[in-house]
């Protein structure tokens, strides 16, 4: 982005040097990044949460403690009839065209929800189980329930699946897939149901001597693609409650704490995927949110890597009172265009007699932050070029940044307009600031000061901020781009040239090198008459060192842009230079450097001729 780039080029004046441009552009950088942090740090805390101890019913452990028996077996023969579970562990296989999801009868779970559209960094499906997590923590679609004792004899229980072997969903008929289980008192029954949809239906109904048990369903080990500790630590807590949606980062969750509904849908993500709940009543839904850690390498190519502790985040969705729990699970990508297609149940919609939710969708599970306002226009926008103009992420991000530059290109033509008034009166705006140079910081004359540079500005036609105009305007589509770019899955594993993932940086640094050598130019060439020649070098190489730093750690999408757009900015002032506005900043500029040349000639033969 040249404009963010060029302090230089208003920095003729005496109103707006290039150490304002250079306090301005720390202020920029500090707001960019602190934006970031107050979104990952600054989430607002839900409301309703509560201790897992303090639950809605009058007595919060009569919905994890065994109930008393009505009535005891009354012989061994009568206890194995109502027995019902498994000798061995088996496994039922359930694919579409989406997804092959892998059930293990061991807990009735989900070891593998496996993406047929989307790779990992091995090439290889994507598996939105994470192996090494759920090991610690358990697996997708196990209850959950407060009573530890219990919950681990569900997860360890051998159910009896209503199919093994491969289940295909081909047909327009949805498919079901059942489990049950009974033993000692205890019955289970888990089903769940497919179509052709990332969405799978799922019921479960939990007694203890024919009295309800409070459980919940849960996706307790965060998301298969969640390898490095910089994906673990994007992982965040979604949920929606009326339409009002709340994200939150891994520090404000509290594991085994309590949302009561009305709950729209909730669940976790990180950067590109999801596994959110969409209870049948959600009236009636309660979440309970999961917080563990492990400790994960930081390379996971190497064997020597160390290893960092991180956040394992989970969900569990239920109903405030004892009872069966049902509810849509939606696991797959955060693209725009299928999250906006699936709705959560509105309290009016009959599910159980077919009918279609009509409520809040997923969308807002793409969450853009402060400047969603442009980020999401910026990213349909992109994405239509994409569609109609190029089939190619790269070429779609340097064809949205020419025509931005374009757009802007008026405003460059504006800012250039206003130094060279700023320059033209220099002569009067210096001898203002001598007048006034006596008197320190806080002196009251410091306002007569002031106030005579208004005067000065107002009667000269000069708008003293009118030079920054571009830069003001492009920052925050700078951080637009910078949030768009960093959620669009659509960027994720997309190449261009030499570049195979534009959602990382460059692997092989040519990006940012030639963002670097490109920005020393535009600098360079962007006119400073007023600008002391040792700022102005000093502005020429510590801008495009500072910047090119971040380019090197960036996704290289972003590094495409800016990179572009330096390219575009030389070319534009290369023009510019070459205009009628450039030959009278070149000629304003001669004349102050045959000017000072004089002066320092001068100063020495009075002093010679005073000594005399």
């Amino acid at each position: 982005m040249p404009e963010v780039q060029n302090p230089n080029q208003n920095s003729g004046g005496g109103g707006f040097d290039a150490r304002s441009m250079l306090l301005m552009t720390v202020v920029f950088v500090m707001a960019f990044f602190g934006l970031t942090w107050y979104r990952q740090h600054n989430a607002p805390e839900p409301t309703p949460v509560q201790n897992s101890a303090q639950q809605t019913a009058p007595n919060p452990t009569s919905a994890v403690n065994t109930p008393t028996p009505a009535a005891a077996p009354s012989a061994n023969g009568e206890a194995a009839a109502n027995t019902s579970q498994a000798a061995t562990e088996q496994q039922t296989i359930v694919e579409n065209e989406l997804y092959r999801i892998t059930f293990s009868n061991k807990g009735a779970q989900v070891i593998h929800w496996v993406l047929k559209r989307y790779r990992d960094d091995a090439g290889q499906p994507l598996d939105l189980v994470n192996q090494a997590a759920a090991k610690q923590t358990g697996f997708p679609l196990s209850l959950y329930s407060y009573d530890p004792g219990l919950r681990a004899r569900l997860s360890q229980a051998l159910f009896v699946p209503s199919a093994t072997g491969v289940v295909s969903t081909a047909g327009s008929s949805p498919t079901e897939v059942s489990f049950e289980y009974s033993a000692g008192g205890l019955r289970v029954h888990k089903s769940f149901r497919f179509d052709q949809s990332y969405v799978v239906h799922a019921a479960a109904d939990v007694t203890m001597n024919g009295a309800p048990l409070q459980t919940a369903l849960t996706w307790p080990a965060a998301l298969g693609d969640d390898v490095t500790p910089a994906l673990y630590n994007s992982s965040q807590l979604d949920y929606s409650q009326n339409a009002d949606v709340t994200h939150l980062a891994a520090k404000k969750i509290s594991g085994g704490a309590t949302i009561n509904g009305p709950l729209d849908w909730a669940g976790l993500s990180d950067l590109y995927f999801a596994a959110v709940f969409l209870p049948d009543v959600p009236t009636a839904a309660s979440l309970v949110t999961l917080h563990d850690q492990i400790s994960v390498p930081r390379d996971p190519r190497d064997k020597s890597s160390k290893y960092d502790a991180v956040p394992v985040l989970g969900a569990a969705i239920g109903d405030r009172t004892a009872g069966p729990v049902s509810a849509r699970i939606y696991a797959g990508p955060k693209a725009l265009d299928v999250l906006k297609s699936i709705r959560a149940a509105a309290p009016a919609d009959n599910l159980a007699a077919g009918g279609e939710p009509t409520g809040p969708s997923l969308e807002p599970l793409v969450d853009f932050g402060f400047w969603s306002f442009l980020s999401k226009p910026l990213f349909l926008w992109l994405h239509w070029t994409y569609d109609h103009m190029v089939q190619n992420w790269g070429w779609s991000i340097l064809i949205l940044t020419l025509i931005i530059n374009l757009a802007v290109l008026p405003l460059r033509i504006i800012s250039m307009r206003s130094a060279l008034k700023m320059q033209r009166i220099q002569p009067q705006v210096s001898a203002i600031r001598e007048k006034y140079k006596k008197y320190k910081m806080g002196d009251p004359r410091q306002a007569e000061m002031n106030k005579e540079l208004s005067l000065l500005y107002k009667e000269e036609g000069v708008n003293m901020f009118g030079g920054c105009l571009p830069t003001l305007i492009q920052f925050p589509l700078l951080i637009a781009f910078y949030s768009m770019l960093a959620k669009a899955i659509d960027l994720r594993q997309a190449h261009w040239m030499w570049l195979p993932d534009l959602s990382r940086p460059d692997p092989l640094h040519i990006l940012p090198v030639f963002f670097v050598i490109s920005m020393f130019l535009v600098q360079w060439l962007t006119p400073a008459p007023g600008m002391d020649p040792t700022q102005r070098k000093m502005m020429a190489f510590m801008m495009p060192a500072m910047f090119g730093f971040w380019t090197w750690t960036v996704a290289s999408g972003l590094a495409l842009y800016w990179a572009g757009g330096n390219i575009i900015g030389i070319i534009q002032q290369l023009a510019m230079n070459r205009s009628s506005l450039g030959a009278q900043m070149k000629a304003i500029a001669e004349k102050r450097a045959r000017r000072k040349a004089g002066q320092g000639k001068a100063a020495p033969g009075k002093i010679i001729q005073g000594k005399r």
